[in-house]
C-alpha cells in the first residue's frame, strides 16, 4: 500500500512555495543566515590562522598564565551564543511573522478542503 498526496494537497504545497510570501520567508532567512555564516567562518578562520602563524603574537600573555590565543578561543564561545541569541530576536522579529502568515493560509485551505469534498459526495 503506497501512501499518496493527492494532487490537490500537492498543487497546494507548489502554490506555497512559489507564493511570494514564502518568496519573502526564504529571503528573510537568508539574509541573516548567509552573512552571519561568512563572518563566524571568517572570525574562526582568523583564530585558526593567527594560531598557526601567528605564534608570538597568540602566545602574549595578557594576564597571569591568560594568553591572547585563550581570550580568542573563549571568544569563539562568546561568539556562537551571540550569533544564536541574535538569531532568536531576528527569527522572532522577521521570520515567524511570515512563517506563522503562511502556516495559517496553509492550513486554512487545508481545513477547507475536506469540507469540500464532502458537499461533492
Amino acid at each position: 500500500m503506497t501512501t499518496e498526496v493527492p494532487s490537490s494537497s500537492t498543487e497546494r504545497y507548489r502554490a506555497v512555495q512559489d507564493s511570494e510570501e514564502f518568496g519573502r520567508l526564504r529571503r528573510a532567512a537568508r539574509s541573516f543566515v548567509f552573512p552571519m555564516t561568512v563572518a563566524f567562518f571568517l572570525w574562526y578562520a582568523l583564530y585558526v590562522l593567527l594560531s598557526a602563524y601567528a605564534r608570538g603574537f597568540m602566545g602574549t600573555k595578557v594576564v597571569g598564565n591568560i594568553n591572547v590565543a585563550l581570550i580568542f578561543g573563549l571568544l569563539q564561545f562568546v561568539t556562537t551564543f551571540l550569533i544564536a541569541w541574535y538569531y532568536s530576536r531576528y527569527a522572532d522579529r522577521k521570520i515567524d511573522p511570515l512563517a506563522d502568515k503562511i502556516l495559517a493560509e496553509l492550513t486554512a485551505e487545508n481545513a477547507a478542503g475536506p469540507a469540500d469534498k464532502k458537499s461533492e459526495d
